[in-house]
């Protein structure tokens, strides 16, 4: 064998075998490496093979790495390390898992600083951070919880319906 046809051999391995350690080293530099060993070994194959030999090399990369991404996207997940190493839920469940009203909701309680927008209010014998629905209130003012959002505790003057 030739040199380029050996170069060109030991670049197709070396990047794939650096884009199937990607899976193990986190972080995206052995796949970036790989995929460069990979470009490089599609310019050895026209040294190696000529123009007709190097285009078809390269057409048979791409397609290669085309279809082993689409069945590592499809099939890697179902399997057993496949399930060890990729999240199995997207999420969802956690987006309903507070549903429940907070006990906060309709609380009365007195707003510690001047609230321009933000601030602090005693709301059941606890300082809490809250945010006006209006522009200002006044520090001293008697303030209901009338939303909760999450950690976002939404108040207003008592006085206001």
């Amino acid at each position: 064998m030739s040199q380029p046809v050996q170069l060109f051999a030991a670049f197709i391995a070396m990047g794939l075998t650096l884009i199937a350690l990607e899976l193990f080293v986190p972080g995206g530099i052995l796949g970036i490496f790989g995929a460069l060993a990979l470009m490089v070994a599609i310019v050895l194959g026209f040294f190696a093979f000529g123009p007709e030999g190097g285009f078809l090399a390269a057409i048979c990369i791409v397609l290669f790495s085309a279809i082993v991404f689409a069945l590592w996207v499809y099939i890697f997940p179902k399997t057993k390390i496949g399930k060890v190493l990729t999240l199995q839920k997207d999420g969802q469940d956690f987006k309903s898992a507070n549903t429940a009203p907070s006990p906060l909701l309709g609380k009365e309680g007195t707003a510690l600083s001047n609230l321009q927008l933000s601030g602090i209010a005693q709301i059941d014998g606890h300082r809490t951070d809250v945010v006006a629905e209006s522009d200002f209130i006044a520090a001293g003012t008697k303030v209901k919880v009338v939303k909760v959002e999450g950690n976002r505790i939404v108040v207003r003057e008592s006085n206001r319906s």
